[in-house]
Parts: C-alpha cells; sequence; structure tokens
C-alpha cells in the first residue's frame, strides 16, 4: 500500500509516543509530556501514514529551538545553522520498504532552504551498524562522539552539509517563493514548558 508523509495531528501525538515506546533500544523511551513539547517546539514534525494511521514519525529542530536533549546541546554549543533530527521512528513491522529514505529525503527538502547543514546522533555498540551504514549513505559524516549524561549511551554525532543552502539564501534572502512544499511547520502557541530531553 502506499505511504503519505504529512505533518503530524494534535490527535495523533498518543500514537506517536506508542510507537516511539515500541520501537526498541536505539529509541529513548518518550512520554506524552515530551510528545507535547515536540507538537509545541518541533520544526519539523512529521509522520508516515499508511493505511490510514501514522505508521512512522520524525522530529527535527532549529539551532534556535528551546530544546534541552543533550545531543542537540551537543551541536549547538559546536555548530550554527543546523536542523537537528532529534529521532525518526517507523513501526516494526514497516521496516524495509523505503520510508527511513523517504523520511530523509523529504527532511533534506524541507531543510535545505534553510539550514546550513543537518545533524543527527547514532548510538554505537552492537547493532548499529545498519544505522550508520544508512546515515553515510545519505551523505552524513561523523564530526565528534559522546557519552549521552545519565545513560552511559555513547553516540556518534552526524552532520550533512546541505550543498544548495548558500545559493538558495543569496537567491533569495530569507523570503522563499509562497509555494506549498516550502511553507514552515505551522506551530501552536506553546502549551506548556515540559522538558525536552
Amino acid at each position: 500500500m502506499p505511504f503519505l508523509i504529512r505533518d503530524v495531528r494534535n490527535d495523533e501525538l498518543a500514537q506517536v509516543v506508542a510507537l516511539n515506546n515500541s520501537a526498541g533500544p536505539s529509541i529513548l523511551p518518550m512520554d506524552a509530556d515530551k510528545a507535547r513539547f515536540f507538537w509545541d517546539h518541533a520544526d519539523y514534525f512529521r509522520v508516515i501514514e499508511q493505511d490510514g494511521a501514522p505508521t512512522g514519525f520524525l522530529v527535527g529542530f532549529s539551532d534556535a529551538a528551546a530544546h534541552d536533549s543533550p545531543n542537540f546541546r551537543w551541536f549547538k554549543d559546536r555548530h550554527r545553522n543546523f536542523l537537528y533530527i532529534d529521532r525518526i521512528v517507523i513501526a516494526a513491522q514497516r521496516r524495509g520498504g523505503g520510508r527511513g529514505r523517504a523520511f530523509y529525503a523529504d527532511v533534506m527538502s524541507f531543510a535545505e532552504p534553510r539550514w546550513a547543514s543537518l545533524c543527527c546522533e547514532v548510538f554505537l555498540g552492537v547493532g548499529y551498524d545498519p544505522a550508520l551504514l544508512f546515515h553515510g549513505a545519505f551523505g552524513f559524516r561523523e564530526v565528534g562522539q559522546q557519552t549521552m549524561p545519565g545513560t552511559g549511551l555513547r553516540a556518534c554525532m552526524l552532520m550533512k552539509d546541505l550543498a544548495s543552502h548558500a545559493w538558495i539564501a543569496e537567491t533569495y534572502r530569507g523570503s522563499l517563493p509562497d509555494e506549498p512544499w516550502l511553507a514552515p511547520r505551522h506551530r501552536p502557541a506553546p502549551s506548556t514548558d515540559a522538558p525536552g530531553a
């Protein structure tokens, strides 16, 4: 069946939490407060819909976001003008059909007119090689490593330069054409200051 990538809806946050918490050890746990924080503050928050329901999601924050994730802070302390991919989750039974690649193509086309690079991390250890290879195939490179406070998890910090950003920034000088595919995510006024770690 075909799938659709679209902005998440407010009434789908419980489904996002369930998807996240069934994804396995490579994804940090999420509760309703964190999902609400993502809803209120994320610059990119989209789901893959298939058979009428979300079967995956991706969340991204600009370097200007009020996000206190230790991995986000690592990038913010060292880099500027980026979109940070906080997490991508695909339901286990839907993996292997190109959904992760479709999500990355979508987030790159969203980010490139706005930011100079994409950042994310992949945990290091047994079983994480496919994620490193996936990101390498998309042109991400390692820019450092860190051990996440309080978890003992070591992360490989990855960055990808967005090649057309400089040309877009120079040509359009911050005023992108009024096209639906270029529209920023409509974010509601924040409902809470829930922690974003």
